[in-house]
């Protein structure tokens, strides 16, 4: 595998996990979600430098149904991380507190709440249109992998995407991307690690929907 490839994988698993991490704001504390949200904009940048040959491709080419699939979402997560950082920008206390903003604390915190959830949403979307070619990435990584951990994976991947589902509705995620409610519960005697399984498995499941919604895409094209 070459170096560069070895980095943007690197970079894509940070990101997941500061994702993972910027949705646990209170169980994490204020100071560490800020700088948090800061390294994931350094990280976003550095994902789209490195990604910069399809950037450049944007106005080229044939547009299959598959690439205005993944062109739409790939516009919506940057939109996305836009209204996360500007809302940040306005709503922080520690990091940007030398800043000179005064005022917008109310529009902020709604557009944060906005772009934080419905960014989770794209970008995990994101990561399912190009599941396949990270599994081929991997499967590089040894000659022969085991067919039945190939299907192991398959397996637990579905499960963590049905218990999705339900994470998904007992964690009210829906309500928050539809403003039903303005304020992000927290149980604070909740385990982190509690939290961040929940979101874990809703993430799996949108990567699993992002997947097959690919293949949907794909299938349909062929017809």
């Amino acid at each position: 595998m070459k170096p560069k490839q070895i980095v943007k994988i690197v970079i894509d698993i940070l990101m997941t996990a500061v994702l993972l991490l910027l949705m646990a704001y209170s169980l994490v504390g204020e100071v560490i979600h800020e700088w948090l949200g800061i390294g994931m904009f350094v990280l976003f940048i550095l994902h789209h430098v490195l990604n910069s040959k399809w950037t450049r491709s944007l106005f080229k080419g044939k547009y299959t149904p598959f690439r205005i699939l993944q062109t739409v979402l790939v516009v919506l997560a940057l939109a996305s991380m836009l209204g996360s950082m500007i809302s940040g920008v306005v709503l922080s206390h520690h990091a940007l507190s030398l800043l000179p903003i005064t005022g917008g604390q109310s529009w902020a915190r709604t557009l944060h709440m906005l772009s934080a959830y419905w960014g989770f949403a794209f970008l995990s979307l994101h990561l399912g249109l190009h599941w396949n070619m990270m599994i081929g990435m991997t499967k590089r990584m040894w000659k022969k992998p085991p067919v039945i951990r190939a299907w192991i994976v398959r397996a637990v991947g579905l499960l963590l995407a049905v218990y999705g589902v339900y994470a998904f509705i007992k964690r009210e995620i829906g309500s928050y991307m539809l403003l039903k409610i303005q304020f992000v519960f927290f149980d604070y005697e909740e385990p982190l690690i509690l939290f961040l399984l929940d979101y874990i498995a809703v993430m799996a499941l949108f990567v699993v929907v992002g997947h097959y919604l690919t293949g949907a895409v794909r299938l349909f094209r062929k017809k």
